[in-house]
């Protein structure tokens, strides 16, 4: 028998849409595999709020139940207190306020521009590496990285070879 069932529940929703998070995630995956399309969600954090949420981690998404995806979404808005450990979320002590936080969706991209901008603005190594659009995290550049420049070498034609003899 193949992986999507023939035989669907009622209630089965191709696309689930999570209000608080904006995001739309495909109903036909298993709920880890699913949770991981959200921005911000990785394989070990979802296994953990499946967890935590007690769901059954064979079903597909769009099957879980309204008041499911709900517990689901609290879990991941305010995953500390819904039992999570803190080692677990993505921004630990944040700079501006101190806590350990999970931030996922458009918040993120927010997020990481912010601490890059500041990188480049105390100029720090980072910063400055971000600011030169090399390799950030000590990665040798003598043969890799080298987008956007110009590869090989024009020939001139016969005729200026001659000249210039």
């Amino acid at each position: 028998m193949s992986s999507l069932s023939a035989i669907r529940p009622k209630n089965f929703r191709e696309k689930v849409f999570f209000r608080n998070l904006r995001t739309q995630v495909d109903g036909n995956a298993k709920v880890e595999h699913g949770l991981t399309q959200i921005r911000g969600i990785g394989r070990r954090f979802a296994q953990a709020m499946i967890k935590i949420a007690g769901i059954d981690s064979n079903l597909r998404i769009g099957a879980i139940a309204e008041k499911d995806l709900n517990r689901i979404e609290e879990i991941i808005m305010n995953p500390i207190e819904n039992g999570i450990p803190n080692w677990m979320v993505n921004r630990t002590k944040d700079l501006r306020t101190g806590e350990d936080l999970h931030v996922v969706g458009n918040k993120l991209e927010i997020t990481v521009r912010r601490d890059i901008d500041r990188m480049k603005k105390i100029k720090s190594y980072k910063g400055v590496r971000h600011h030169l659009k090399l390799k950030v995290r000590g990665q040798k550049t003598k043969s890799t990285g080298r987008h956007g420049l110009v590869i090989g070498v024009m020939r001139r034609k016969k005729g200026q070879q001659q000249q210039q003899k």
